[in-house]
């Protein structure tokens, strides 16, 4: 393959490490297109990052949109983030290979399907193509149930991917290291949670499990870092269970700052209910070889989490669930220390934007031979059909 272009909303830092890599192997063969400038909300969350020359901007120019259109039919590969399917309908006439990028399509459940306007929506972009070269790169361990259920759009044609923030690699000993003196200075261990504190984030179930567990003498600390309208809330939850002491909240960091803070955390909790599509922190926290206990309702989680191998699962919504959970690795450090960096070894060796990027040019050259994926675990591989009831918690 020589030549790779990816069409999104907006290139912004979830997409840069990726897109980078693409770059690393195609040189100007690879061209992301922008069809929109980044909302100002997003860009005040730090998501706002210099573009590199690989960035077409079509809203600039007439050019650029000119030059936007004629790499959807010219390229080799193309890759639909969230953009306009004019780009690709030449391409799709031809029944050329697309691979689209998308999160689960009925997060919010399938009454979604009963609302005309997106019915008509969902058949055009992908029920009247489905026996086309079309394929999903699934950035949710759902995207391949909702499919199905959506007149089995892709049979077959799902595979395991993800959003890619930068890899950061560490010394495994020293990132050990860096977290014990961290609890040492604090006394205890510091349970962590950032994100958007919104609803659907779910970060009121971490504070009443804390809340839980400190009843049975656990010693631990609490840093929620963000930003919302639940803030105010989460606060006085705080303040209402008796955690004011143990507990800090921090406002919005800049990408590169919330990371610090998990590689000087042991411990990552991620609460969102089933309105999450990926969870982005997942994958930075495994990164940052934190012991995670996360939600079965998050995209990353099924695919990411290895239940008691990379970290620990907890049943969506459940104090009990995740107050077992917590208990667990807060009285045994040798069991949280030992999910960190296996939940660090899975990154460094197949979950990470450059193992990705050579794994979407395999994949291609697979299908263009008629094969399926090569790959048999990690990105890429075939993605199971996985409904929101697949967690059985046993511990």
């Amino acid at each position: 393959m020589k030549t790779l272009t990816f069409y999104s909303n907006y290139f912004n830092h979830h997409q840069k490490a990726l897109c980078d890599a693409f770059y690393d192997l195609l040189k100007e063969g690879f061209t992301f297109v922008e069809t929109m400038p980044m909302e100002e909300f997003r860009q005040g969350m730090g998501w706002g990052t210099d573009c590199p020359d690989y960035v077409l901007k079509t809203y600039e120019s007439e050019e650029n949109e000119k030059r936007a259109r004629e790499l959807g039919l010219s390229s080799d590969l193309v890759i639909m983030g969230t953009a306009p399917e004019y780009y690709i309908e030449e391409r799709l006439d031809e029944n050329r290979i697309v691979f689209r990028y998308s999160e689960r399509p009925l997060k919010e459940g399938f009454i979604k399907f009963f609302i005309p306007r997106l019915t008509k929506k969902y058949i055009h972009l992908h029920v009247r193509n489905r026996k086309k070269n079309i394929y999903i790169l699934a950035a949710s361990a759902y995207t391949a149930y909702d499919f199905k259920k959506m007149f089995d759009s892709y049979p077959g044609k799902c595979y395991k991917f993800a959003y890619f923030p930068k890899h950061i690699s560490y010394e495994t000993d020293e990132l050990l290291s860096r977290k014990q003196k961290i609890a040492d200075a604090a006394g205890a261990p510091t349970i962590l949670w950032e994100g958007r504190m919104i609803r659907l984030k779910r970060a009121d179930l971490l504070i009443k499990a804390a809340a839980e567990l400190r009843k049975k003498g656990l010693d631990f600390r609490l840093k929620l870092v963000g930003d919302g309208d639940e803030k105010k809330n989460l606060i006085a939850l705080s303040e209402k269970l008796g955690l004011s002491d143990i507990t800090e909240f921090e406002g919005f960091l800049k990408p590169d700052e919330a990371r610090e803070k998990m590689a000087d955390a042991e411990i990552y909790v991620m609460t969102s209910n089933f309105l999450e599509g990926w969870g982005s922190v997942i994958y930075e926290a495994c990164n940052a070889g934190c012991a995670v206990i996360a939600s079965h309702a998050c995209g990353a989680t099924p695919w990411l989490v290895k239940h008691g191998k990379t970290g620990f699962v907890f049943r969506s919504g459940s104090v009990k669930s995740l107050a077992d959970k917590l208990e667990r690795v807060l009285t045994d450090k040798d069991l949280r220390q030992r999910l960190g960096i296996s939940a660090y070894e899975q990154m460094k060796s197949e979950w990470n934007p450059e193992e990705a990027a050579r794994r979407v040019i395999g994949l291609y050259e697979a299908l263009s031979s008629k094969k399926d994926s090569p790959y048999e675990e990690g990105p890429c591989s075939p993605a199971e059909i996985l409904d929101n009831g697949w967690f059985e918690d046993r511990d």
